[in-house]
């Protein structure tokens, strides 16, 4: 399959991306791919595939006892990158994260990613536990995205954890990166926050695609800011139409985003969500054609395995 950076490369116009999630354990596959069918007629080049980590749940025991079960709801990433690729012929991106995971087990998920040929990854910390407040690593896994990514570098130079494997073999990731225009929440301030991006870019990461964001404006100036700072990689905006009411909350809340005045406006205006879907279509695709005109590389979009306002909104465009 190829890599993303060379998709990048040989393409002279903006290529469409989507990102999807797992379904809970215990579901069909079928309805992801039922998903993923209405956005083919696009020509995805990449579908990126979110990992989750455990969560922490609570049983009842009896007699005001509480047992505490760890369980992990959307498990399979992996087999889902390969069942697409097997299904669809078109490169999948797995997202590898810190939480949850040993250096052991990440290893060997990205064994199991070489012997399946995907050679795409996005590295990300990940999310702390909800019911936690702050992100706590593995006793025996990374605490930052940086190690992380240079676990999977070392492997791209045949270096592994068990360092008596003779003849190791190199494997080959493509490795991308977040980037957050509106800066991570956990960093002290900006200038920070983009030091620790330049220092992934130069550790080896090849690409960066960036948190969600409503304000192109954002964008353009974060891409602005890393070029002065010597980061040169391409840089993909990450796209996300509005199609709820409650999301003028629960997505600031969560992904610790500013939304204009101007679309908050017009989705308070609304009557009902279909209203809203429509309010973001609308905005989604305003976003696309500026991106567009401002020469991104890629417009990548955050679907939630819903595929009908992407779908609306790819139509205008590609």
């Amino acid at each position: 399959m190829t890599k993303i950076i060379e998709y990048i490369q040989n393409s002279e116009k903006p290529l469409f991306s989507f990102e999807i999630i797992p379904p809970l354990k215990g579901q069909s596959i079928q309805s992801l791919f039922n998903s993923i069918e209405p956005l083919m007629e696009f020509k995805p080049k990449f579908i990126d595939v979110t990992y989750h980590r455990e969560e922490y749940v609570y049983r009842n025991r009896g007699e005001g006892l509480l047992e505490k079960h760890v369980t992990r709801k959307r498990p399979g990433t992996v087999g889902i990158c390969a069942a697409i690729m097997h299904r669809f012929q078109v490169d999948a991106v797995p997202h590898l994260i810190c939480g949850g995971f040993s250096k052991e087990e990440t290893e060997n998920a990205l064994i199991d990613l070489n012997f399946l040929g995907i050679d795409n990854v996005l590295v990300l910390r990940g999310d702390a536990i909800k019911s936690e407040g702050r992100f706590t690593p593995d006793p025996n896994g990374h605490q930052y995205a940086s190690e992380l990514l240079e676990q999977v570098v070392n492997m791209n130079k045949g270096v592994y954890i068990d360092d008596e494997i003779k003849n190791p073999f190199p494997s080959n990731f493509c490795i991308g990166v977040a980037g957050y225009p509106e800066k991570h929440f956990e960093a002290p301030n900006f200038t920070t926050d983009l030091n620790y991006l330049k220092m992934k870019v130069e550790m080896g990461a090849e690409y960066i695609v960036t948190q969600m964001f409503f304000d192109n404006q954002k964008y353009f100036d974060f891409v602005k800011q890393c070029r002065k700072e010597g980061i040169n990689v391409p840089i993909i905006p990450g796209l996300k139409p509005l199609t709820s009411k409650k999301q003028l909350t629960v997505l600031p809340s969560i992904f610790h985003i500013d939304l204009p005045q101007e679309l908050v406006d017009e989705v308070s205006k609304c009557q009902n969500n279909e209203q809203v879907r429509q309010v973001g279509i609308e905005w989604g695709i305003k976003q696309s054609k500026e991106l567009i005109k401002f020469g991104v590389p890629v417009l990548h979009y955050y679907s939630m395995s819903k595929s009908k306002a992407v779908k609306e909104i790819a139509s205008a465009l590609f």
